[in-house]
């Protein structure tokens, strides 16, 4: 047997875990979803980031596998991995003292907020690499946790793209208010990882609506690198509405999200720009001014078209009039 898979095998059967009230499924559940972000190409890099796809893999093979009483909870693995020696937290600028308070690693969203990445060992970054090392790995970790579970293990991709058509269907065709009321639901159930997942799906669903461009400038870049130049933008704000849906998103490229964000910019219900008078502006040839009164550029289809009551309510409530 290759020495280096051997070498992972066996950490991986000796992971740090609880094993006073029967074996805490955390670890297990999250490198297999882990190794399957590698297998369906979704990531390529030793630098592993808290993305829709992973959480995803990590919510629907818990429902598959875990039969214990213990509690999902995607942050405690990803943080508590740190403790096994391929793993390696890298914080985000200005958290590099907090990552090591683990009561404040408990919560998703501290989490997310905290942490840039990951690094896997190169090692075992090659190894998740090799479709076939992927599998034995796969393998021996349901062999090894759920030996009696295989069986549920393999709907996981089908439960995962399920997942995402619902939430992306949800983003499309659903009402506001119902949107809303199904967030106000996840709060409750302190559900902070679908509430992440749809947050990140609105950014990916909101640019692909607006075919890539920026709806008032125009600009669209097709890049060969995997990079997006165009944002999803909120018109009225998540922390306001709790609404992803795609009448309260518009596509901008980032300098006129945030003038849009700070009351720069606004759109009326002609869908034309509005541009404040309260800021000054030098000539440019990246100014603002030039967008006033122009039309934007709405999606093919006019259900898909910005809420004027949530173009009013951004006029109302952050332009700068």
């Amino acid at each position: 047997m290759d020495k280096t898979l051997k070498k992972y095998l066996l950490a991986f059967k000796k992971l740090r875990i609880d094993r006073a009230h029967g074996i805490a499924p955390h670890k297990p559940i999250l490198l297999i979803s882990l190794l399957q972000t590698f297998q369906y190409g979704v990531n390529d890099s030793n630098e592993i980031r808290i993305t829709p796809e992973l959480v995803a893999f990590f919510k629907t093979n818990w429902s598959s596998l875990v039969t214990t009483n213990h509690h999902s909870q995607f942050a405690l693995p990803f943080y508590h991995l740190k403790s096994e020696k391929f793993w390696k937290l890298v914080p985000k600028l200005g958290f590099e003292k907090i990552i090591h308070l683990s009561a404040s690693m408990r919560s998703f969203s501290n989490l997310n907020v905290a942490v840039d990445c990951a690094i896997l060992n190169e090692d075992l970054y090659s190894l998740m690499k090799d479709p076939k090392k992927n599998f034995l790995l796969q393998q021996f970790l349901l062999d090894e946790y759920f030996p009696t579970r295989s069986s549920d293990f393999y709907l996981s991709l089908e439960k995962q793209e399920q997942l995402f058509v619902e939430i992306e269907s949800k983003i499309l065709n659903e009402s506001a208010g119902q949107y809303k009321i199904e967030i106000q639901s996840l709060i409750q159930q302190q559900d902070e990882e679908e509430i992440f997942i749809r947050g990140n799906l609105f950014k990916r669903e909101v640019p692909k609506i607006y075919d890539h461009a920026c709806a008032i400038s125009g600009m669209r870049i097709d890049a060969t690198l995997n990079l997006s130049m165009i944002d999803a933008c909120h018109i009225v704000p998540f922390s306001k509405s709790f609404d992803d849906t795609i009448k309260n998103g518009i596509a901008l490229c980032p300098n006129l999200h945030r003038a849009f964000d700070r009351g720069l910019i606004a759109i009326d219900n002609d869908y034309r720009v509005l541009v404040s008078e309260r800021f000054s502006e030098y000539q440019s040839n990246y100014g603002i001014r030039e967008f006033e009164n122009r039309p934007i550029n709405l999606p093919l289809r006019k259900a898909y078209w910005p809420l004027k009551n949530n173009l009013i309510w951004h006029r109302e409530n952050i332009f700068q009039n």
